[in-house]
C-alpha cells in the first residue's frame, strides 16, 4: 500500500531540492511530485471573496434588489 509523505523544503542554488526524513527507507521506490508556490499564493483569501467571485452565484447585486424582489413576490401572492 502507499503512502505519502508531506515535507515543506526550501529549493536549493542549481534548483535543487533535499529531502531527508526517517520515514524514507533506503531502497524503495518513491515517487517525487513538485509543488511550487507562488509569492502572491501565500496571502490566503477569506471565503466570501472566494463566494463572491465565482460566477452565477449572486442573483442580487444589492440590499434593494433584494426588497423589491420580495416586494414583487409578495404583490404576486395577493393578486
Amino acid at each position: 500500500m502507499a503512502r505519502e509523505v508531506r515535507i515543506k523544503t526550501r529549493v536549493l542554488p542549481g534548483g535543487k531540492i533535499e529531502i531527508s526524513t526517517p520515514q524514507l527507507i533506503p531502497g524503495q521506490e518513491a515517487t517525487v511530485v513538485v509543488t511550487v508556490e507562488d509569492a502572491g499564493s501565500r496571502a490566503q483569501s477569506h471565503v466570501i471573496d472566494i463566494l463572491k467571485g465565482l460566477p452565477g452565484h449572486q442573483l442580487f447585486q444589492n440590499a434593494g434588489e433584494v426588497d423589491a424582489y420580495i416586494r414583487q413576490e409578495r404583490d404576486a401572492w395577493e393578486s
